[in-house]
């Protein structure tokens, strides 16, 4: 029996280092997004999987190590900025060389917006999981984050072939 091999993903959020250190250059990608949320989601991806990563929609796939060189303000939901976000081919390309497209399940910690953008960067995979799918809203994404972590117990589903 062989255990599947998982990526995480998790998004980068609006609130970034240099919002409290405009004076900082390049940092990190899991240096540079500060918000609550993407921090409980960076807490959770660490302790519950060896492989994970970032979503931008201007970087595309960072890696936690991957350098993020600047501010920048845009989403997913940035519609009206398309041509400034990173585009679906760019994504598949990152996956596949940075070893996530390699995988039997991608974990998405985000909401249901996250759903056609991953499935189209991940055609190959069979499981792509949203555990945080059916939270009434932050609050509650957030609470569920936090509870998995405390309780060392994991909201995404762990099966082996």
């Amino acid at each position: 029996m062989r255990q599947k091999k998982f990526f995480c993903i998790i998004p980068c959020g609006k609130r970034k280092i240099w919002d409290q250190h405009p004076e900082f250059g390049p940092v990190r990608a899991d240096a540079a997004y500060i918000g609550i949320f993407h921090r409980l989601c960076q807490n959770y991806a660490r302790l519950f999987f060896d492989h994970w990563g970032i979503l931008s929609a201007k970087h595309g796939l960072l890696l936690p190590d991957d350098i993020v060189p600047g501010n920048y303000d845009l989403s997913f939901s940035d519609h009206h900025r398309k041509s400034e976000m990173i585009e679906i081919s760019q994504l598949r390309e990152q996956a596949e060389v940075k070893g996530a497209a390699a995988v039997d399940v991608v974990v998405m910690l985000g909401g249901k917006k996250f759903q056609p953008i991953l499935r189209e960067m991940f055609p190959e995979c069979h499981d792509i999981q949203f555990p945080l799918q059916g939270s009434r809203g932050i609050g509650d994404m957030q609470k569920r984050l936090k509870d998995a972590i405390e309780n060392r117990n994991p909201i995404h589903k762990i099966d082996f072939d």
